[in-house]
């Protein structure tokens, strides 16, 4: 489960310019690393752990060389990855050059499954001020170890 809490600050542009706004954030973020993403995998399949990470580490290489030569890469399942070149927009045809584009993002597009995930996560937000009064009497009473009949 995804967990969040509310922020707040001051806007500085826009319609609501010097107005207070309340957002959600999230309180931490949870990180899987790539010894315990082998280790799952380990427990998944009959692969060794030799086998998956010698698997991630050539992935990562074929990755990168594919970007390189502009290639967009199919994922399977996961989706997949491509190169954009930002462009600036120029006024004149002759000057629009290689050196117009601007700095290269990576793009990663999730397939179905990948998005349908990302859908059906679970969140809870922290808020405070959505609190009760009763509720709010009950935690006061919960912290001071009466109970209410």
């Amino acid at each position: 489960m995804v967990e969040f809490e509310v922020k707040s600050k001051k806007q500085t542009i826009g319609k609501k310019k010097g107005q207070t706004v309340y957002y959600a954030v999230a309180k931490s973020n949870q990180h899987l690393t790539l010894d315990a993403l082998c280790d799952m995998i380990v427990d998944e399949t009959s692969l060794s752990r030799g086998d998956v990470m010698n698997t991630l580490i050539t992935l990562g290489k074929m990755a990168c060389r594919s970007l390189k030569m502009g290639a967009s890469i199919d994922l399977g399942d996961l989706g997949s990855l491509r190169i954009y070149f930002p462009p600036k927009m120029m006024d004149n045809q002759k000057e629009v050059t290689a050196a117009t584009l601007k700095t290269p993002k990576i793009i990663f597009t999730p397939k179905a499954k990948m998005r349908e995930a990302a859908h059906t996560a679970e969140v809870s937000v922290d808020n405070p001020a959505r609190k009760t009064t009763k509720e709010k009497k009950e935690n006061k009473n919960k912290q001071e170890g009466h109970q209410e009949p």
